[in-house]
């Protein structure tokens, strides 16, 4: 049976959720955060070397990287329903934001939450530039939700996924506080029964 290796309060929690919609089996096994350092336990790094999570293992196969993850586990499903068909309209849409999740909203948001545990005065570059970015993302994400349900079009895909955990690392920032059309498609999202399934096996 496949095994997840959950470390708690990150993004595997997104693997997780996306075994739930598809109503796959797997086994969880949850490691615990340093409490002084929040760094993950040696128990993870043994099971891949760079200790961070989401990582599955299924037979042969031992993943980690949460959107390979998320492929694998797409591949393997016979459903269909949480990734558009590849000659479709919103294939390459469902790639840009599964994508864009970790390859470029991560990143600003980590940092800001991290630069937040400094005492900063706000004027050095690091605080322009992630000022600068996480403006561009939130806007973009913001325009698209206005006009679109989910991030691929009108129906709910892995890309929400992928987007959603993102989006609460911010939410827990106050970022996305001028941002209607998200805060309340994350609401949205977060009802849905097996997102409440992860979060509570997770």
């Amino acid at each position: 049976m496949l095994t997840v290796h959950h470390l708690q309060q990150s993004r595997s929690k997104r693997v997780l959720w996306l075994l739930e919609e598809l109503a796959m089996p797997y086994q969880l096994e949850i490691h615990q955060r340093d409490p002084v350092t929040r760094l993950a336990p040696a128990s993870l790094k043994a099971i891949h070397p760079l200790a961070k999570a989401p990582v599955i293992v299924d037979g042969q196969v031992t993943l980690c990287e949460s959107g390979a993850v998320m492929e694998y586990l797409l591949d393997k499903s016979s459903s269909n329903d949480l990734r558009p068909a590849k000659d479709s309209a919103n294939y390459y849409l469902f790639l840009e934001w599964l994508h864009f999740a970790e390859g470029s909203l991560a990143l600003p948001v980590i940092t800001n939450m991290l630069l937040s545990l400094e005492t900063r005065g706000g004027k050095q570059a690091m605080d322009g530039y992630i000022a600068k970015e996480i403006a561009l993302d939130f806007s973009y994400i913001e325009a698209h939700l206005n006009t679109h349900d989910y991030f691929a079009g009108e129906a709910f895909t892995a890309a929400d996924i992928m987007m959603t955990i993102v989006l609460e690392f911010a939410e827990r920032q106050a970022l996305l506080a001028t941002r209607p059309a998200t805060q309340t498609y994350l609401a949205k999202v977060q009802q849905r029964p097996a997102y409440i399934c992860a979060a509570k096996q997770g």
